[in-house]
């Protein structure tokens, strides 16, 4: 398999200013936004296509064959620049990571979709979960001095998290029914993401 250096990676960043300037140049340009159904369901950019990150590993080779340039976006950049390798490693060119993917669209009041069922975004699950156990490893430790190692595992996770860029915690509560919605139609994503219209001019949600 290809590797993909940090410095392809960065060559392939994007802001939203230019997210934006992308768009109206080229309106047929394809937005795969690859965080958890339930995420996307909540607020998105329109005429983005949702293809979760799991769902992207499976069909990466049928996503790394659409002709149209491709725009990846997470909550904060970390799913997308996976999904960037495993895409450039199946051959796929013409591809960009939207950096700060949606809180730095929504901070440039980029315009969404916004659904009132409101679920919280996967770093903050991910912060809450883990804070969570950090916190009940130290009281723990008060009655059996051992559970300190708890909170310290917590902290070696988080460590290897940031400096690998995945995340094994949010990969699990990814599969939760919480985070889920009906399955991604990926026959009719691919099918859409081929055509030559504009996602606006297809219905894309």
């Amino acid at each position: 398999m290809t590797t993909i250096s940090p410095a392809s990676l960065d060559a392939d960043l994007i802001n939203a200013a230019e997210l934006q300037e992308l768009r109206r140049a080229d309106p047929a340009i394809r937005i795969l936004d690859v965080r958890t159904g339930g995420e996307f369901e909540t607020v998105h950019i329109p005429g983005s296509y949702n293809v979760p990150l799991d769902t992207l590993g499976e069909h990466v080779r049928d996503l790394a064959d659409v002709e149209h340039p491709v725009v990846l976006v997470c909550q904060s950049g970390g799913r997308a620049s996976q999904a960037h390798s495993k895409l450039s490693a199946a051959g796929k060119e013409t591809l960009h990571i939207l950096d700060g993917g949606m809180t730095a669209w929504q901070t440039s009041q980029g315009d969404v979709i916004r659904q009132t069922n409101a679920r919280w975004a996967m770093d903050r699950q991910v912060r809450l979960v883990a804070g969570s156990i950090a916190l009940a490893g130290v009281a723990v430790s008060m009655v059996v001095p051992g559970a300190k190692w708890i909170a310290g595992g917590v902290a070696a996770g988080l460590t290897y998290s940031a400096v690998s860029n995945t995340c094994a915690m949010a990969s699990v509560l990814s599969r939760l029914p919480y985070n889920r919605t009906d399955r991604c139609d990926i026959a009719g994503v691919l099918a859409e993401l081929n055509t030559d219209r504009s996602p606006s001019s297809i219905g894309a949600a």
